[in-house]
């Protein structure tokens, strides 16, 4: 969601605690469903999640009169489901295969090279670009903690250099952040959170030994020679024709079209527009033998559909609520860059990191009394002004937090999700909700996020 919902949260009609049950109980089933119930999990989940959606969705229109923030939330919705599905066609068809010993040292390799190209292509491009490979490569010991930190490193912590990383730091970029200011600002934590990570997990991978040993001459072929197969070129295309149609804003381009809502807020749906039919091209167009090696199908990409569909509409009063939390003066005058990273931290593990950034960002300029809507206040705001240059550490606070955050579970970044998806699509036994944050995320991403709260912000 757009910061106009947070605008727009003091003029909209109160929103009841008990609203947030539906997101709870959608949370809690996605993270005990497929642990108690498998198979009724596995046949129901999209009925559970459309249906708890549209229960929430019913209740803004029905009882609490608004149409605007459901309006507003499914524009927000398609454009993300577009976008994602977008980038899965256009992944799929490109194939890439490696004739490589998978060494800890090259598998650290793939995770920073990932972490690199997030910055160009996004986490979510450079997520599907290469989990395939990275988990064929990795075919004879693949292990979960492996595809864990492939969504720790390439589908977060590596978005942290650009805006086109992440959408938090896009949505800054369009409100007035300078495109090389994360660059020029962020480097030092996105150094710290790769490596830190790269080094917990050649740590972990040297001790993989795999579950079985390839036939003799298989390995006698992969030590003779390392090679790297790549097919469906031509899908490189189309994947820069996606990616570069998300810059299609009518909020940046006047002359572009758009669907007028309440609030000024203005609608993209051109940019929805080449993106659907770039992947349908795509598609169409696609190397058989890419998509016959990727085991191609659309059972990942609709699971993510779906489950979205019920997180973005039940997640409305939850975001609605903490908008309204951020507002209020006791909190403002509690706050310090710790405590901007930390609650924006807390809050993008569980809710959409790109309005979390929006909120706290439009609370730390409203401290300064500068307004989020004047590009020229955000200008200032991230290089700190004269008299109160702590406002440059308070964006990075949030900047950081609103990134590196998203991986603390499956659900505080899209490509989480797909690239789980995808690998228990490969056969990969992913951890369950809780599993994942209680065995990985808490105990080897919470360290490094802790130290560099230490080493950057406090």
């Amino acid at each position: 969601m757009s910061f106009a919902t947070v605008l727009l949260a003091a003029t909209l009609p109160d929103v009841p605690g008990f609203l947030i049950i539906p997101f709870a109980l959608l949370i809690g089933l996605i993270a005990t469903g497929p642990i108690f119930f498998p198979s009724f999990w596995h046949h129901h989940f999209k009925t559970i999640a459309v249906g708890l959606g549209l229960l929430v969705l019913a209740y803004y229109l029905f009882v609490l009169h608004d149409t605007h923030l459901p309006a507003e939330t499914l524009a927000e919705y398609a454009s993300f489901a577009i976008l994602l599905s977008s980038l899965y066609i256009a992944a799929g068809g490109i194939y890439i295969n490696a004739n490589a010993n998978a060494t800890p040292l090259l598998n650290v390799g793939i995770l920073l090279f990932g972490a690199i190209i997030a910055n160009v292509i996004g986490t979510t491009g450079a997520s599907l670009l290469l989990i395939r490979p990275f988990i064929r490569l990795n075919n004879h010991r693949i292990k979960p903690y492996q595809v864990v930190f492939f969504i720790f490193i390439v589908s977060n912590a590596g978005g942290l250099l650009t805006p086109l990383g992440d959408p938090p730091l896009f949505i800054g970029f369009l409100k007035g952040v300078p495109f090389f200011w994360t660059l020029q600002h962020l480097f030092t934590p996105w150094v710290i959170a790769v490596g830190a990570l790269c080094l917990i997990f050649f740590i972990l991978d040297s001790r993989n030994k795999g579950t079985f040993t390839p036939k003799p001459e298989v390995q006698a072929r992969v030590e003779a020679k390392t090679e790297f197969f790549f097919t469906g070129k031509r899908n490189l295309l189309w994947l820069a024709v996606i990616i570069g149609a998300t810059f299609l804003n009518p909020a940046s381009f006047a002359w572009l079209p758009y669907i007028p809502l309440e609030g000024g807020i203005k609608v993209s749906f051109v940019r929805e527009l080449v993106q659907l039919t770039a992947a349908f091209l795509c598609f169409k167009m696609a190397s058989r033998t890419a998509l016959n090696g990727n085991h191609f199908s659309f059972d990942p990409i609709l699971e993510v559909v779906f489950l979205f569909f019920g997180i973005f509409f039940t997640m409305m009063p939850a975001l609605q609520l903490s908008a309204e939390l951020a507002s209020s003066p006791e909190f403002a005058a509690k706050l310090t860059p710790s405590v901007f990273y930390w609650v924006t931290g807390s809050l993008s593990g569980v809710l959409d990191n790109a309005p979390t950034y929006a909120n706290f960002l439009s609370l730390g300029m409203a401290k300064y009394n500068l307004n989020y809507a004047n590009t020229t206040h955000v200008h200032d705001f991230a290089y700190g002004l004269g008299q109160t240059p702590e406002t440059l550490l308070v964006l990075e606070a949030i900047s950081i937090a609103s990134v590196l955050f998203g991986a603390m579970t499956y659900i505080g970044n899209g490509p989480n999700f797909m690239v789980k998806a995808i690998a228990e699509q490969a056969g990969v036994k992913m951890p369950p909700f809780f599993q994942y944050m209680l065995k990985y995320s808490l105990v080897y991403l919470l360290p490094v996020l802790f130290l560099i709260w230490v080493l950057v912000i406090l």
